[in-house]
């Protein structure tokens, strides 16, 4: 997504989402007993949250359109080439106005979770040097936004990039040591046909320095000038080509693999010739969602959730179609 504004043993175990009690020497092929707090609890969780990516930097009006549960702040990266936090490359991670604005989302009830990484800029596992350094930048992040939530956009270069793959994973490992409510997630680029060898390779990745990942979150977007049909069943196709890979990476059931996953959609027109993601689109992919009972939807970006106006920019500040301020949010978070 752009910036805003410019099989290992005990595979089974490493989905947090999965189920309480995993040790080192369960058997992949099946899964632990949940207790029977978390059989109750994923009884009652059923509904799927909305989470949209927004500006960590810079108020929307339509932030808070359709309540979201949680916001995730985009996004955290390296400052120029140091391995030190910075929101955006524009602001420094104690920003006060930063601070005041991570308040003001919170206000209502809802979390944030930090996104680290984006389309832009350097990640800070590419500008980090050890996995305890990055470790500690990431801390250093989530501790500014009084976050228990880290979100990791691994895309174009530091998807190809093996070696901060694998220091990445070092570095998540250690903080999930440090902090034992730290939850995680990967936000990976998806075509129709699912993940890619890059993105699996990561998630295995992860696995390997047994990372407890509890959502993959599927860009449901950027496909190809040749995929110009509808792109709700894009998203739809995409989602059950990753499920099955999922299932697979982490050796786990369907159903978990479903409460696992995350949607994010581009809503309107992108850059991709020919790709509108409409606001029908956004209510099928709500529809799907809710029936396989995935953990959260999202959407890039609150900013874009209004129509143009004459000095409007589609690729940045509105989305490009015919629309109210706010509807593609209300969409996506209609139960």
């Amino acid at each position: 997504m752009r910036r805003f504004l410019r099989p290992a043993a005990g595979l089974s175990c490493l989905f947090a989402l999965a189920t309480a009690g995993c040790s080192s020497n369960t058997d992949t092929t099946s899964e632990a007993t949940p207790s029977r707090s978390a059989e109750a609890s994923e009884e009652t969780a059923s509904s799927t949250s909305y989470a949209p990516y927004v500006s960590a930097t810079e108020a929307s009006g339509n932030d808070s359109a359709g309540s979201p549960t949680t916001y995730n702040l985009a996004f955290v990266i390296a400052d120029g080439g140091s391995c030190t936090p910075t929101w955006n490359d524009s602001h420094a991670i104690g920003d006060s106005s930063v601070a005041s604005r991570i308040s003001r989302l919170k206000e209502d009830g809802a979390s944030v979770r930090v996104s680290f990484g984006g389309a832009s800029g350097k990640e800070l596992a590419e500008a980090c040097d050890s996995a305890s350094e990055l470790a500690q930048a990431y801390g250093e992040a989530l501790d500014a936004a009084g976050s228990t939530q880290a979100d990791f956009d691994v895309e174009g270069d530091a998807l190809t990039d093996s070696a901060s793959v694998e220091l990445r994973s070092k570095a998540i490992a250690l903080l999930q040591k440090e902090r034992d409510d730290l939850t995680v997630s990967f936000t990976l680029p998806v075509m129709p046909s699912g993940l890619d060898s890059d993105s699996i390779a990561l998630l295995e990745s992860a696995n390997d320095s047994s990372v407890q990942v509890s959502t993959v979150n599927l860009m449901t977007m950027n496909y190809g000038e040749t995929y110009d049909e509808d792109m709700g069943d894009y998203a739809i196709t995409a989602a059950k080509a990753a499920h099955t890979q999922l299932m697979d990476v982490f050796g786990t059931s369907g159903s978990t693999a479903w409460r696992a996953m995350a949607l994010t959609s581009m809503l309107g027109v992108n850059d991709v010739d020919n790709e509108t993601f409409t606001l029908s689109d956004a209510a099928q992919v709500r529809s799907f969602a809710e029936e396989q009972e995935i953990a959260w939807v999202s959407m890039w970006s609150t900013f874009r959730d209004q129509q143009c106006d004459d000095e409007g920019d589609e690729l940045t500040n509105c989305s490009g179609v015919k629309q109210s301020s706010g509807a593609f949010a209300k969409a996506f978070a209609e139960n």
